[in-house]
C-alpha cells in the first residue's frame, strides 16, 4: 500500500486485537478451563498461545493435555461469557472509527462463533456500533477466515468493489483472507502476533494500531 493517502470505499476491520484488546478475556478463559480440569494455569505467554493456535487451526495437546475437545468447550464458553467485561476498546478507537466512517463504509468481520447480535451488543456497550454498517461473524459464512468468503460477502453487502476495499487485522488469518480476496491488506501489531510473523505474510502496510490508519486514507 502506497504510504501516500489513498481513497477507499470499504474498510473491513477485525475485532479481537484490532478494535478491542482481548488479552484479559483470553487469560480468564484459560484460567477457568485449566481450573475445571484440575490443572495449574500456565504463564501468560503460554496461555496466549492458545488463541494464537486456534486462529491458525494448530494442535493444542502439548499445552492443554489430551482432552482438547473438553478443554476447548470450557475455554470458548468462558471466553464468550466474559468478553463484555474483560475486553476493552483500544485507546482512541472511537475517534478513529468516527474519522474512518466519514471516509468509507465500515464493516466488522470476526472469527468469533457467536450470533451477530452478540457482537453488536458488545459494540453498543463500548459506544462503537454506530460506525459499522455490517457485522459478520464466523456463523455467517460456511468457511471463516482465512477463507476469503466473509470478505467477499461483506463487499457485496457494502455495495463496493473488492478493489476498493481494505482489510485491517492483527492476525495471519486476516491477512491470508485479504490476500485471497484480492483486497488491500493492512496489518496492526496490537494483537497476538509479532511484527516479524505479520511481515512474513507481506501485507501492504504494517501499523502499530488502527489509530494510525487515518494517516493513509
Amino acid at each position: 500500500m502506497n504510504k501516500a493517502k489513498r481513497r477507499v470505499r470499504g474498510i473491513m476491520l477485525d475485532l479481537d486485537g484490532t478494535v478491542v484488546d482481548s488479552r484479559a478475556a483470553y487469560l480468564e478463559a484459560a484460567r477457568k478451563a485449566f481450573q475445571r480440569f484440575g490443572q495449574k494455569t500456565l504463564d501468560t505467554k503460554t496461555a496466549l498461545e492458545i488463541p494464537r493456535r486456534l486462529e491458525q487451526n494448530q494442535q493444542l495437546d502439548d499445552i492443554v493435555g489430551t482432552n482438547v475437545t473438553g478443554f476447548l468447550d470450557v475455554y470458548l464458553k468462558q471466553f464468550y461469557a466474559t468478553t463484555l467485561k474483560k475486553t476493552k476498546p483500544f485507546p482512541n478507537i472511537d475517534k478513529t472509527l468516527m474519522y474512518l466512517s466519514q471516509k468509507a463504509k465500515l464493516a466488522l468481520i470476526t472469527m468469533r462463533f457467536v450470533p451477530k447480535a452478540t457482537v453488536v451488543s458488545e459494540l453498543k456497550h463500548f459506544g462503537l456500533a454506530e460506525y459499522f454498517a455490517h457485522v459478520i461473524t464466523a456463523l455467517d459464512t460456511p468457511n471463516p477466515k482465512p477463507s476469503p468468503e466473509a470478505i467477499v460477502k461483506t463487499a457485496t453487502l457494502l455495495h463496493v468493489d473488492l478493489s476498493d476495499c481494505v482489510v485491517v487485522g492483527d492476525s495471519i488469518s486476516d491477512l491470508k483472507a485479504g490476500k485471497a480476496a484480492g483486497v488491500t491488506t493492512v496489518a496492526v501489531v496490537s494483537g497476538l502476533f509479532s511484527r516479524e510473523e505479520i511481515a512474513r505474510e507481506k501485507p501492504d502496510l504494517i501499523l502499530r494500531n488502527v489509530a494510525e490508519l487515518p494517516r493513509y486514507l
